[in-house]
């Protein structure tokens, strides 16, 4: 597929991919959409790439929503049907076995504040704001919204930012667990990649099992029915070629070599 909407980059093992519809502010239509669903297909694939860094092109938007003349003229069962395909590619992106890095420039709105929090970590710049506005048009988050905001930051502050629709800065989304780390805008870039760069630097399959078993927890709310997965897990790790040079590489003083086998 030629990409008109996004641009793809591979520096080594890092995938860099950025939403590139400045003139509207980076918004999400069905063709951004597509691009972006077989760009992260073509990455889980691709055994090269082992992180990927998402962002938006110019300063204004990291991704400044949904395309709301796509929206407009939905009813019950397209607008089904736009939710849900929306969903299914986040959470595409959410159980890739990838670390994927939200780099989040500018605002990070509606639909664009659901593709960072289906990332497997957010960065933000200072100039980086967030928020689920859907109430403002008579809408609600369909995304995924109401269900990774009230994980990532709990029901009381999701509750006060979807019902009021409020936008709330890169600080504020620090104290309530939104982002991991602010960053100065220019350094945006950098503090993402060396993040993706140090992730991949470890094992890929203790990474993708790690990935696997968080975004596990709130599916298995049985504190011993994700134990049992863990220690399922657990064995499964140990039986691999990985952790034999881990563990060897610890006792011998050296780097370990990993081939994700």
């Amino acid at each position: 597929m030629t990409y008109t909407n996004i641009l793809y980059e591979k520096k080594g093992h890092i995938l860099v991919l950025a939403i590139n519809r400045p003139k509207a502010l980076n918004a999400l239509n069905a063709e951004t959409l597509n691009e972006l669903d077989d760009a992260i297909q073509k990455a889980k694939d691709d055994d090269e790439i082992r992180a990927i860094v998402l962002t938006g092109v110019g300063e204004k938007a990291f991704v400044a929503g949904a395309d709301i003349g796509e929206i407009v003229g939905l009813d019950r069962v397209s607008g089904e049907a736009f939710s849900r395909r929306g969903q299914e590619l986040f959470l595409t992106i959410e159980n890739l076995g990838k670390p994927v890095i939200a780099a989040v420039n500018g605002f990070a709105l509606g639909g664009g504040c659901e593709l960072a929090m289906a990332c497997t970590i957010r960065i933000a710049s200072t100039n980086a704001s967030f928020g689920q506005p859907e109430v403002k048009l008579g809408l609600i988050p369909g995304y995924g919204g109401t269900q990774r905001l009230t994980r990532l930051v709990g029901k009381s502050n999701a509750m006060q930012m979807m019902l009021t629709g409020e936008i709330i800065s890169a600080q504020r989304a620090y104290e309530i667990g939104l982002v991991s780390k602010i960053v100065s805008p220019d350094a945006l870039m950098q503090a993402a990649e060396k993040l993706a760069s140090k992730i991949i630097s470890m094992g890929p399959l203790a990474v993708a099992a790690s990935i696997e078993l968080v975004n596990k927890v709130y599916e298995e709310p049985q504190l011993s029915d994700g134990l049992r997965r863990e220690a399922n897990l657990f064995g499964a790790i140990c039986a691999t070629e990985d952790a034999k040079e881990g563990t060897s590489a610890f006792l011998e003083k050296r780097k370990a070599a990993f081939k994700g086998k």
